[in-house]
């Protein structure tokens, strides 16, 4: 048994090699992260967090998702030293905030309320849903309403059978209400899965802080509606939209994977804004993980070490 743990730890250890290696396209270190993400456990945690000394913003970003929705409070620290970092880019903290929630350890809390006035807007609207949401009881409303994406959402869904399309798109789009509410509107719209429900959720895009945006893309993509492409490319061929959402745009058009989506992502390959250019890359690549035989080989040892 101890071999077989020595050998896997070593096979970790390779994929997060690739992952902290510069010389590799990004394409292949977010197979490498992702990896590690479905592999979990410590080692898997060491490695991803080696990669927060990389200068790519997008990199970093992932790989604070990826530590919370692996959901080991292992990474607490780390996470909480990201958040505390001023000097780091908002897109960065603004994704260690949201995985201190999804991990949800108690002693999050009081650092997560330390930067709900934060002077970045991103990471203030993220810290302020993040504190809702550890305080939120959601048992009950994690019984009547299914995740069907098994992600570990900023927000609970409301109940299903107590809200229509209408009424939730309501929610969504008042700007009136808090953004803890309209977040709880948006979860119950994917749940639902229907393309009418897409689509209420695609005039998420036109309205709200970037933060906000950048959720309704990151959920458009895991619904992976093709009616959903042409909002989707609007806001990635848009400029003067912040980049965290351009970049969520990309990887939603990556999920969906159509040709038109590809044709759309290609374009922007040698964009200004880097976080852009490699989202459009690693969208790209999307398509292409399963036929990667480094990566086939590498998940062969760990299923058999397991």
């Amino acid at each position: 048994m101890n071999d077989l743990m020595k050998n896997k730890n070593y096979v970790i250890e390779q994929i997060g090699n690739i992952l902290v290696d510069q010389t590799r396209p990004m394409k292949e270190r977010f197979r490498a992260l992702f990896t590690l993400k479905n592999i979990g456990g410590e080692t898997s945690i060491h490695c991803i967090e080696r990669c927060f000394d990389d200068p790519s913003v997008l990199l970093k970003h992932e790989c604070a998702y990826c530590l919370g929705q692996m959901g080991d409070s292992f990474a607490v620290p780390k996470l909480e030293s990201i958040l505390k970092n001023t000097a780091e880019d908002p897109i960065v903290r603004h994704e260690a905030g949201e995985a201190l929630a999804a991990i949800g350890k108690e002693s999050s809390l009081e650092i997560l309320q330390n930067y709900i006035d934060d002077p970045c807007v991103e990471v203030s609207e993220t810290c302020q849903l993040a504190v809702q949401k550890m305080k939120h009881n959601t048992f009950m409303e994690s019984k009547v309403s299914r995740n069907p994406y098994y992600s570990v959402d900023p927000a609970p869904p409301y109940p299903l059978d107590q809200y229509s399309t209408t009424e939730l798109e309501s929610i969504l789009l008042d700007e009136n209400r808090s953004l803890y509410d309209r977040y709880r509107a948006m979860f119950s719209l994917r749940n639902m899965e229907s393309n009418s429900a897409a689509l209420s959720l695609a005039k998420g895009l036109d309205c709200g802080s970037a933060l906000y945006r950048h959720e309704i893309a990151y959920i458009l993509g895991q619904m992976q509606k093709e009616n959903t492409v042409q909002q989707l490319a609007k806001l990635l061929c848009d400029e003067t939209q912040h980049e965290m959402v351009r970049h969520e745009c990309a990887e939603a058009l990556g999920s969906i994977a159509t040709e038109e989506c590809m044709e759309i992502l290609a374009r922007y390959l040698t964009d200004e804004r880097t976080v852009v250019r490699e989202s459009c890359e690693v969208a790209l690549d999307m398509c292409d993980y399963e036929n990667n035989k480094e990566f086939q080989y590498a998940n062969a040892l760990l299923k058999i070490s397991s």
